[in-house]
């Protein structure tokens, strides 16, 4: 295997995340989350907890904005009023992901990884997707105390905020299959067989 990066979009639930966490482990790989915060507040000189409450507090609010377009790689310098503004907050992130995939071989879990990777040779992007009835029965380890409609609700509010998170910040729908270069779901398979898959597939690919 050369050079490669996997970036993983899921639904909550699904167990991507759980996948992408047993891929590192398999391929000996970094695996980023929300490290990506702290990188992205080292490079920026912002808050790591800025990153945090606006990544939070954004996808609560994206309902009520529209699509701002692509994402074009630029960062607004320190001396803008929009400095700290969500926009370029997510700028920094991306600039973390873009330097990080160009020195390492990694995975990138959400946050646009897939569009923000778009131009660079050697990805797969992936998305992790499961029968809502699956999802639920995951989500019971991570939230007991919730009955299954309140674990269904839950879920659905989730996958919204991912949804509108991804379509402010590409102008995609996250859902899209065309996003991705493998869709995997991962009720048909075991977590263990959808890692198997995704290796099988990097070296049929020979990335």
């Amino acid at each position: 295997m050369g050079h490669y990066v996997i970036t993983v979009a899921r639904e909550y639930g699904s167990g991507g995340k759980s996948i992408g966490k047993m891929l590192a482990k398999e391929l000996g790989i970094p695996y980023y989350d929300r490290e990506l915060l702290r990188m992205a507040s080292e490079e920026s000189g912002i808050s790591e907890r800025l990153f945090a409450d606006a990544d939070e507090n954004f996808k609560r609010t994206l309902l009520f904005k529209a699509a701002r377009g692509a994402y074009k790689g630029e960062v607004i310098p320190p001396d803008s009023e929009d400095f700290v503004s969500n926009d370029n907050l997510f700028n920094f992130q991306a600039k973390v992901i873009k330097d990080l995939a160009a020195k390492e071989n990694c995975i990138i879990i959400g946050r646009c990884g897939d569009y923000i990777l778009r131009e660079m040779p050697h990805v797969l992007r992936l998305f992790v997707h499961a029968p809502l009835p699956v999802c639920i029965e995951n989500a019971r380890a991570f939230q007991p105390n919730m009955d299954d409609d309140e674990l269904r609700r839950y879920i659905q509010k989730v996958n919204k905020r991912r949804a509108n998170y991804y379509n402010y910040f590409t102008g995609r729908n996250w859902r899209d299959a065309g996003n991705y270069d493998l869709c995997i779901n991962s009720a048909e398979l075991s977590w263990e067989n959808c890692v198997r898959l995704v290796r099988s597939y990097i070296e049929i690919k020979g990335i």
